[in-house]
């Protein structure tokens, strides 16, 4: 249940802030928990992603994405993603949250998050593709996109979103079962 607190005091908390642009970076800090941590005493890789969820949530509220995407009837849902753990982050450590759209192509958003520690060291990155989607089914997300920001167009990924974007297209679907 934890996370419920957490995700409603962060709504709380940027329920008046500016609104964001569809590219521009949302900041957000946390404190690693007692509960957050796993048997290494670090931030356990689960929560890690639910810290990210919040992230884009709040992202989402800030730059019209979730009020947009509830008038419109569509969902976004994760379809993939990539994450690298680089530093430790411990019991009540403050972080940084970074979180920005990068683009998006004719199937997928791809947003790109980081934790930072105070120091300026990068703990985390994770690049998360996700789909809209409508009465179960995938939609364009220049739908969405075109709501937020009218002019928006698909560009050019960054190569290395690009790159892993490829290379999840040669990935075998469904596994082969062991």
């Amino acid at each position: 249940m934890y996370p419920i607190f957490r995700i409603a005091f962060a709504n709380f908390r940027f329920r008046d802030a500016p609104k964001l642009g569809l590219w521009d970076t949302h900041i957000d800090h946390h404190y690693c928990m007692p509960w957050d941590i796993d048997l290494w005493w670090e931030l356990n890789n689960g929560r890690t992603l639910t810290l990210y969820d919040f992230g884009r949530i709040t992202m989402a509220m800030r730059n019209g994405t979730a009020k947009l995407r509830k008038d419109a009837g569509l969902g976004i849902v994760v379809a993939g993603a990539s994450v690298r753990y680089r530093k430790r982050i411990t019991m009540f450590q403050k972080l940084e949250m970074q979180t920005r759209t990068v683009g998006f192509d004719d199937k997928f958003v791809y947003i790109e998050q980081s934790m930072w520690h105070a120091n300026g060291d990068c703990a985390n990155h994770i690049l998360v593709r996700g789909a809209v989607v409508k009465n179960g089914k995938m939609v364009p997300p220049i739908d969405l996109m075109r709501a937020i920001d009218p002019t928006a167009e698909p560009a050019q990924l960054p190569d290395w979103v690009q790159a892993w974007a490829d290379a999840d297209k040669t990935r075998p679907w469904p596994p082969e079962r062991q």
